[in-house]
């Protein structure tokens, strides 16, 4: 049976290599299977950090807005907390949805 294998694949060192090439892929606690599976996550990590940076930078920029400017200060005190005027009447509209059809 070994005469049929040929003479490259018999050398003990391409055996030896194979071998170790086989365990770092599939076996080894650092395996290429879990590397690839870190690998994306890592990239989905980096996606959110850039998300959420974006996200400060937005939210910064608005508290700089309604700290400096009273009319956007009073905007958004109506808009969100439904603040009034001594004078004023609100009316909240509340859309319900419609019922699901079956």
């Amino acid at each position: 049976m070994w005469q049929r294998i040929p003479p490259f694949f018999r050398n003990k060192y391409v055996i030896a290599g194979f071998t170790l090439l086989v365990w770092l892929i599939f076996f080894d606690r650092n395996n290429f299977i879990a590397q690839v599976k870190l690998g994306s996550i890592l990239n989905e990590q980096r996606q959110q950090k850039e998300y959420y940076n974006n996200e400060i930078k937005r939210d910064s920029a608005a508290i700089h807005d309604i700290l400096t400017d009273s009319v956007s200060l009073e905007k958004f005190a109506r808009e969100k907390y439904l603040m009034k005027r001594d004078n004023e009447d609100i009316y909240l509209i509340v859309e319900e949805k419609e019922a699901e059809e079956k």
